[in-house]
């Protein structure tokens, strides 16, 4: 029972990481129907300045994090206007095939400008808590403190704010958000900012719990879709419970399986949930 528990423990961590990534995603497809491929690239950019900032420049690793996020924001707003706006209104295959050349664009720019090595970002966070007989690192307690954090933030926003309002009226009923006075290109452009806001977030993350390498991108961007299928696709409430079973699914499966067959049974997992409730979990029938 105590590995159990320990497993689930370190699942939460991971989960709150996909949560971060699927939350982006969510709110683009939400309000545009664009499956963004390229959000994991775009992210692990972040992660590699993170990187760099800290090992090259000698920044300490908080003030690295808000830098890259602040890079990440501005770099959303980049991708939003010069990428996906021009073909907005024209058919959702262009948008796809936009996608593709942005990831194999992203991919290509994280390889020529920081190399093919695989990198961890430096901590120093070497304690270890001990909860009873459960046992988390210290750099394990301040990831799932900060991913609760970025969640409340981002779920007040969406909830409570003017803009917030916004947001979802344009993902409930587009032609009406139009009609009463939303700008479509503002949020449109403020929601790919925030994504890639917490893209870079859960990146820096994942870069110091495990590592950055090319493909680790693609690979994140995989694990975000699926959360947004097995939570429901739009739905954030869905985002954040498909984000959590998932990273569960996967340490639970590494624990006591093999790691070599976590994402398997993972995405197993997935095929069951939506086999007896197409919509996923918190998702709406159409």
């Amino acid at each position: 029972m105590v590995e159990v528990l320990q497993q689930i423990l370190n699942g939460l961590t991971i989960g709150g990481v996909y949560v971060l990534i699927a939350l982006g995603l969510t709110t683009v497809f939400g309000i545009l129907g664009i499956s963004h491929f390229a959000h994991g690239s775009i992210s692990m950019f972040g992660g590699y300045v993170v990187f760099y900032l800290v090992t090259q420049q000698g920044m300490p690793l908080a003030f690295a994090c808000l830098a890259a996020m602040g890079a990440g924001f501005v770099l959303g707003i980049a991708v939003e206007r010069l990428a996906y706006r021009p073909v907005r209104d024209a058919s959702p295959i262009n948008a796809f095939i936009v996608a593709l050349g942005l990831t194999m664009i992203a991919e290509g720019a994280n390889l020529q400008l920081f190399g093919a090595d695989q990198i961890v970002i430096p901590t120093n966070l070497q304690s270890v808590f001990r909860i009873g007989a459960l046992t988390l690192t210290e750099l394990r307690f301040y990831i799932i403190l900060l991913t609760a954090g970025l969640i409340l933030a981002m779920t007040l926003y969406i909830q409570r704010s003017k803009t917030g309002y916004a947001i979802r009226a344009l993902a409930q009923n587009r032609n009406a958000a139009i009609l009463m006075g939303v700008n479509v290109s503002r949020i449109t452009m403020l929601v790919f900012a925030m994504s890639s806001m917490l893209g870079v977030a859960a990146a820096v993350m994942i870069g110091a719990l495990f590592a950055i390498a090319p493909g680790v991108g693609e690979g994140l961007a995989i694990k975000g879709f699926s959360v947004l299928i097995l939570g429901g696709l739009g739905s954030i409430p869905g985002a954040i419970v498909g984000g959590l079973i998932l990273g569960v699914t996967e340490a639970l499966a590494a624990g006591f399986l093999s790691s070599a067959y976590k994402d398997v049974i993972a995405f197993l997992v997935m095929i069951i949930v939506l086999l007896v409730r197409p919509q996923g979990l918190l998702g709406k029938h159409s």
